[in-house]
């Protein structure tokens, strides 16, 4: 276990079970669709990576990046696209892979951008929901695993962009992140 973290939540072997059984139930849902994977930067990176090599669908790949939080351990409660798709949803089925739904914000507008493009469908797919944290009113179509109010790191996850690469998720220490 990394020296940062407090504990290990979810091992790597757990993490792929249920990205498995996540891909096993997408791929049932889209059987004879051809639809749009939209990977949520830079968090969603390696969850989007491991779900799409389990769905054995004719899929798309785009990616987005949109912040709500900068540097931040906490949401700023602005949203800003970073990075936009590349292909069009208009009259499309997407699937959004986010790596976390903490507050809602971030995941909201995103809907509300794609929806606005005219996207023929819009479904969610979350590696991680933290409930305790919604600001909005928001559900996952796929969720992972749900999680009390914690920080969480590793498979994506980062703090500072640091942890990312660990193949499991842990909580991290406390005075990592108030210093």
């Amino acid at each position: 276990m990394h020296p940062d973290l407090q504990e290990i939540l979810f091992s790597s072997e757990s993490i792929q079970q249920r990205v498995t059984e996540m891909a096993q139930q997408i791929k049932v849902d889209y059987e004879g669709k051809n639809p749009i994977v939209v990977c949520v930067l830079k968090g969603a990176f390696i969850f989007m990576s491991d779900l799409v090599k389990q769905m054995d669908l004719p899929i798309e790949v785009d990616f987005m990046s949109i912040s709500s939080y900068g540097t931040s351990t906490k949401s700023s409660g602005v949203v800003r696209i970073l990075k936009d798709l590349d292909l069009p949803v208009e009259g499309r089925n997407v699937i959004i892979v986010e790596d976390i739904i903490d507050t809602g914000l971030t995941l909201s507008y995103l809907i509300d951008v794609l929806e606005r493009r005219n996207a023929l469908s819009i479904k969610v797919c979350a590696l991680i929901d933290k409930k305790s944290r919604r600001a909005m009113g928001f559900e996952a179509d796929y969720i992972g695993f749900s999680i009390p109010d914690a920080f969480i790191v590793g498979y994506g996850l980062d703090y500072a962009e640091k942890h990312r690469n660990l193949p499991y998720i842990g909580i991290l220490k406390p005075q990592v992140y108030t210093k």
